[in-house]
């Protein structure tokens, strides 16, 4: 008779497994096109564009061959902003049968990135996704079977785990500075975006817009959640907004999320559109933390965001003041995804980032509302490779 294997070594050897398949798959790419720039397509060319165009840009393995947008003047105007030279598409399906490109960079409304991700991984398409991948879990892990079946890649936002502060604080608890780890806190939230409908209309939401960056970084830190209990509510039943004038809110505004991990340890987010926060989207010079981690030997807080990170405060002194340290963000930006990823992809290298951590989150995100929606307790089937440092 078989030994019994457990559940945490059963995990361990399948993100073995995984991880050569996906480092084999990238091996294989960059062998048979050594001198190739990876050839990417932008499909959403709204405010967001104008953070991943200069990365992308900016590197020397990929070129940017088409830009697309159903309000095509703005991929005309993007495209001579930057001075692109890129082909110019109004529809996904113009998109996919134009310029050949290798892998397609989703920035549109969130409520449509898995119709639009799925089309392209069909197409034989390498796909990065802003996030959410998809609107459901099941829908985003139909499209990692999908791309697995068809050897393409798959990633989803945020970047958040290729921070140098996130690996600081992984080896910290890694070499047990806090001690035995018992709960930790993270908080995202501002009075909400004018620019658009699709925030607070149904598949929009503060989870998958704000939240979405805590649960990674938590859980990457942390490893998976096992369990999730929430609130969420609608605190401004009416928005104004650029596009569309006085609507009805639809998604939830404001949450409050509680992660059961192993080993005892609770993490908790909350996020919002109601929030006060003088910094909003410019966070360089935020000087309070947005994460904190506590253990029975110490605590420690990450300042600034997840999404632009300024150093990690650490405290395991009785005596000693707290020190600020990891202060360097070694070029690390929240729009970087879509470059690593792709360039990994030339490089037949791994990323840190991987997309069974993106299904992770969108599986929170989903039992969250249905925590709220049935004042349950939801347990989660998914995990990641874990630990990610």
């Amino acid at each position: 008779m078989q030994n019994a294997i457990s559940r945490k070594k059963f995990l361990q050897q399948s993100a073995i497994a995984g991880a050569a398949l996906l480092l084999s798959s990238l091996e294989s790419w960059a062998a048979v096109t050594p001198a190739k720039k990876l050839r990417v397509a932008v499909i959403g060319c709204g405010s967001v564009s104008n953070r991943y165009l200069p990365q992308l840009l900016s590197s020397a393995h990929i070129q940017v061959v088409s830009l697309c947008d159903i309000k095509v003047d703005r991929a005309i105007a993007q495209n001579k902003q930057y001075s692109v030279n890129a082909k110019v598409y109004a529809s996904i399906d113009e998109l996919l049968r134009g310029e050949q490109f290798d892998m397609m960079v989703t920035l549109t409304d969130m409520q449509v990135h898995g119709e639009l991700n799925k089309k392209a991984l069909l197409a034989g398409k390498h796909v990065w996704s802003e996030k959410p991948m998809a609107n459901t879990y099941a829908e985003g892990k139909a499209l990692l079977d999908l791309a697995r079946s068809r050897k393409l890649r798959l990633w989803g936002a945020p970047a958040v785990v290729n921070s140098p502060q996130f690996t600081f604080m992984s080896n910290i608890l890694r070499e047990g500075k806090l001690g035995k780890v018992a709960s930790a806190h993270g908080q995202y939230g501002h009075t909400g975006p004018t620019w658009s409908a699709f925030f607070y209309e149904k598949g929009g939401g503060s989870m998958p817009d704000l939240g979405v960056y805590n649960m990674a970084t938590l859980t990457g830190l942390l490893g998976p959640a096992r369990a999730v209990m929430a609130m969420t509510s609608i605190v401004n039943p009416q928005r104004k907004v650029d596009d569309k004038g006085i609507i009805q809110v639809e998604a939830e505004d404001n949450a409050h999320i509680l992660l059961e991990h192993d080993k005892g340890v609770i993490s908790h987010v909350m996020c919002g559109f109601n929030y006060f926060d003088p910094h909003g989207h410019e966070a360089g010079s935020q000087s309070l933390h947005s994460i904190q981690i506590f253990g029975d030997a110490g605590n420690m807080r990450l300042i600034g965001y997840d999404w632009e990170t300024n150093g990690v405060v650490l405290d395991t002194s009785w005596t000693e003041p707290p020190q600020l340290l990891s202060t360097d963000k070694g070029g690390y930006e929240w729009q970087e995804g879509a470059r690593v990823t792709g360039e990994s992809i030339v490089k037949g290298i791994e990323p840190r980032i991987n997309v069974e951590h993106a299904l992770h989150v969108l599986e929170i995100i989903e039992a969250a509302r249905k925590s709220s929606a049935s004042g349950m307790k939801i347990k989660l089937t998914s995990s990641f490779p874990w630990p990610m440092v």
